[in-house]
């Protein structure tokens, strides 16, 4: 087992394909395959070290999950584990895909919600991610700081800054991460 788990949730299949370009990145030594947050259990989670947690944006707001109308279990579900984990000693970086021009007032309000889930935990999380070149109105991911709570990928209107966000976004958390 490597010392990074990644999990994501998903609906179309784009958060899956981010999270497999992050594995490619970081490199099998360091973080093991990604799995879909509705294939684990929050032992599973726990057992890492370090992790890197995904989750789209859908519809207003919503993190997704059967309520969203996804025809599977994602994060939705999975957040009552949360509320009794004890995260402690593990370091988690966010990444959050999300709409900033047909969902502008709501923008990666999933990585939000994530973000909130997680600091209940005790987590130490790192991944803060500047805001500037994000055009939107309203974000619940945005923190006190005026940064994002994690990595912030616009897939409709921003996919060409992907691999540079991407490549930026992932030096950082591994000095973070310590690796």
């Amino acid at each position: 087992m490597a010392d990074v788990g990644i999990f994501f949730g998903t609906d179309t299949g784009t958060t899956r394909k981010i999270a497999k370009q992050i594995h490619q990145q970081l490199g099998a030594d360091l973080s093991d395959k990604p799995l879909n947050i509705n294939r684990v259990d929050i032992d599973t989670l726990s057992s890492y070290k370090m992790l890197i947690l995904g989750t789209p944006t859908l519809g207003e707001g919503q993190l997704p999950g059967l309520a969203a109308d996804c025809q599977a279990e994602s994060w939705d579900e999975f957040l009552p584990q949360l509320e009794v984990a004890d995260f402690s000693g593990i370091k988690v970086a966010l990444f959050g895909l999300g709409d900033q021009v047909n969902y502008a007032s709501e923008f990666v309000d999933g990585l939000g919600e994530l973000y909130d889930a997680i600091a209940e935990t005790g987590a130490d999380l790192v991944g803060e991610w500047p805001a500037e070149g994000y055009e939107f109105d309203d974000s619940s991911a945005l923190l006190d700081n005026g940064k994002f709570a994690g990595l912030v990928l616009d897939n409709d209107n921003q996919s060409e800054l992907h691999a540079e966000r991407m490549a930026g976004w992932l030096e950082q958390i591994k000095a973070e991460f310590g690796v």
